[in-house]
């Protein structure tokens, strides 16, 4: 599971990466000032239920835990960069397909959204599904925490904790 977990983690990554690139570098969705004063963020309305929406976030998902650009910003970091370790050491003794999947997405998710907190102080957010009565906007890592977190409950929820593979004498 480990191999594949990882392989997900790396695709949701670039993935996630690619896609803020190219809301950030290409449409130039976030002119000088979006990212300091929310002025000037770009918006372009595709359909009735899905836009496009730049918003800077400072804290966590969908907002909460707001932290700026302090010491509270780097703490973040550190908490991101700590889970996806253990994520990543779980992920070694998983031993069910699904468990390797949620973890591959929740990793790739938060090393996405962490690789944006270093470099600007707060995560690059563009999905908008606010016509769908949906009032958050976030990103693919977004998307990839929330459907791993989903997938570890069902996992958790169909088959109870997993047990550690039986180690094999050599």
């Amino acid at each position: 599971m480990l191999r594949f977990g990882l392989l997900l983690a790396a695709g949701v990554f670039v993935i996630d990466q690619a896609s803020k690139y190219w809301v950030l570098e290409v449409l130039k969705f976030s002119p000088p000032g979006c990212l300091e004063t929310h002025a000037g963020c770009r918006r372009i309305e595709l359909s009735p239920v899905f836009d496009l929406t730049m918003v800077w976030n400072y804290g966590v998902s969908f907002g909460m835990l707001q932290a700026g650009n302090g010491i509270a910003r780097w703490a973040l970091v550190a908490l991101s960069l700590g889970i996806a370790g253990m994520f990543v050491w779980w992920m070694r003794g998983a031993t069910r397909a699904l468990t390797g999947w949620a973890l591959g997405l929740v990793v790739g998710g938060a090393l996405g959204n962490l690789v944006d907190r270093v470099r600007f102080g707060a995560v690059a957010d563009f999905l908008d599904f606010s016509g769908l009565w949906f009032p958050w906007v976030f990103n693919v890592a977004d998307a990839a925490i929330t459907v791993g977190a989903a997938l570890l409950a069902l996992d958790f929820l169909r088959n109870g904790e997993e047990k550690p593979a039986p180690k094999t004498a050599a």
